[in-house]
């Protein structure tokens, strides 16, 4: 859930001062400063299972595997705080700070209950924008859901996954996603 403050709009410039000396992490749209909220339990252990994951096989590549105090660049217009972001190659940031990616190849949001359609919607429209971002993974914790969106020239394919048996290849990064791993530890109430 994220809120705004009050009224007064920033420049990125006037933004990135002002996020950079803040205690709380802030998303920056169009102008707007939003106050990024705290997670839940199983939004922890999802963001937590699923890093160590893929951390585990990337390690020893040349690719760097971010979680969410890693604030991406997408335009001039968005900064935000990706659940998990990860580049293979060469990593490029907006300044010699190094806290602001510009280049990430896979970006991983784990959904609640608040920011879901957000998270589908209005934040994946504009991490389209991004020519570097080749695959956006969207991760329920309310039940066994991964949505897999690849890039295909201009065009995003989906792919849901719904079972824990189910192994999302990540074929931008040569790297996959077990959702036995995505969801180790996480268990849901049955639907009466």
């Amino acid at each position: 859930m994220m809120s705004a403050l009050p009224k007064n709009y920033m420049t990125p410039e006037e933004y990135l001062k002002f996020e950079r000396e803040s205690e709380i992490k802030h998303e920056y749209l169009d102008g707007e400063v939003f106050a990024m909220a705290g997670a839940s339990r199983k939004h922890n252990l999802i963001l937590g299972s699923t890093y160590a994951s893929l951390y585990a096989q990337l390690r020893e590549r040349p690719c760097e595997t971010y979680m969410s105090d890693q604030r991406v660049k997408v335009s001039t217009k968005f900064y935000t705080y990706s659940d998990i972001s990860i580049v293979c190659g060469e990593a490029e940031f907006e300044d010699s700070d190094v806290d602001t990616l510009l280049n990430p190849q896979v970006i991983i949001e784990v959904l609640s209950p608040s920011t879901g359609n957000y998270d589908r919607g209005k934040k994946f429209q504009q991490y389209r924008a991004l020519k570097s971002l080749q695959e956006y993974v969207v991760i329920a914790q309310e039940s066994v859901r991964v949505e897999h969106y690849v890039r295909q020239g201009e065009r995003w394919i989906l792919t849901d996954f719904i079972s824990r048996d189910d192994i999302v290849k990540l074929k931008s990064i040569d790297g996959s996603l077990p959702l036995m791993d995505v969801y180790e530890k996480v268990t849901f109430e049955e639907a009466e």
